[in-house]
């Protein structure tokens, strides 16, 4: 049994005066996790990955109108009672964010905001969380655990506060982990040390994760699988490697050739105009204006998700234009 399953996810949100329509900030999402696998999302800002975490973790505003399928190992989300969704929130899935200092309590100490939520859930004591928290401030590679134990947040830097979230993340010992943009605000190089650590211990523990990011590169690298968001719909999923190397949607190809690359002197490629939020797609394919292969079908007509082989591509010319669009990856 998946971890999760998300098929066609909907998300509208009404205004707080609730004048007017709804706006659709997702309008297609499915993706699945098996536990032990590694899933990315990968898309612009305001493409809706950050609303499917919320959506997922039942955090969504009380105004938010959910439709399609949620559900964790066959538990509908958005049906569960209150003490359920206290122990799916608290115990089976965790949640990493992308900026530490906005998630920390400036006042208390790291060793009170690590064991917080496992004494506070009964899961463990005071006593047993402390020494759990230095074990596994071992395993991500922090030194001398008793005294980062003792310290506050504004004596670690960025790179350590990270690393105490990714600690705050597995302490109770979940089945999934989301991770929403974890290394956004760390420079490179620490970037690839926080991503090694968060990928060596959810593998070693056979936890999901749920990667949320905007960069295709690293999403590629460290999951199993990818989902392209853009304009909150999944515009292509399937195995990492064989989107990274042989995009189907032109987004994804347009991603790729955005990027700067470390074995070509280049210029990368810009996508032309601006992202399009969901609420502003109309009835056609939303990355119509930017894309240029779009046709007057690709303008009036939204593309439905279509299986091909392993993949799943919601384009109207995927298939012509295959070739087209791995010859521009490899250029």
């Amino acid at each position: 049994m998946n971890l999760l399953d998300i098929e066609h996810l909907r998300v509208d949100l009404r205004s707080r005066e609730r004048r007017g329509a709804p706006r659709t900030v997702i309008h297609d999402v499915s993706l699945t996790i098996a536990p032990g696998e590694a899933v990315g999302v990968v898309g612009e800002s305001g493409s809706g990955k950050s609303m499917t975490v919320k959506a997922v973790m039942r955090l969504l505003p009380r105004r938010a109108t959910v439709g399609g399928t949620l559900e964790f190992r066959g538990t509908s989300i958005p049906a569960m009672p209150g003490r359920d969704l206290a122990r799916f929130r608290s115990q089976l899935v965790s949640m990493i964010y992308q900026d530490p200092r906005a998630h920390i309590n400036p006042l208390r100490t790291i060793g009170d905001f690590l064991i917080e939520g496992v004494v506070a859930s009964g899961q463990m004591n005071r006593a047993e969380a402390l020494e759990a928290a230095c074990t596994l401030l071992r395993d991500v590679g922090v030194n001398d655990p008793q005294r980062r134990l003792s310290q506050y947040p504004h004596q670690l830097s960025g790179g350590l506060l990270q690393r105490m979230m990714i600690v705050m993340a597995l302490l109770p010992s979940p089945e999934l982990v989301l991770a929403d943009e974890p290394t956004t605000a760390l420079d490179v190089t620490v970037q690839s040390e926080v991503m090694a650590i968060l990928t060596e211990q959810i593998r070693e523990r056979s936890v999901g994760l749920l990667f949320i990011t905007h960069d295709l590169d690293l999403a590629a690298a460290v999951t199993d699988s990818l989902a392209v968001m853009h304009a909150g719909t999944v515009v292509e999923r399937g195995p990492s490697a064989d989107i990274y190397a042989a995009p189907r949607h032109p987004y994804t190809a347009a991603l790729l050739a955005s990027r700067p690359s470390p074995t070509s002197v280049a210029r990368p490629v810009s996508i032309p105009g601006r992202p399009v939020s969901a609420f502003e797609a109309g009835e056609g394919c939303a990355f119509a204006s930017r894309c240029p292969y779009a046709i007057g079908q690709c303008r009036t007509e939204r593309p439905e998700p279509r299986t091909a082989g392993t993949r799943t591509v919601a384009c109207h010319r995927s298939d012509e234009l295959e070739a087209v669009l791995a010859e521009g990856v490899r250029a």
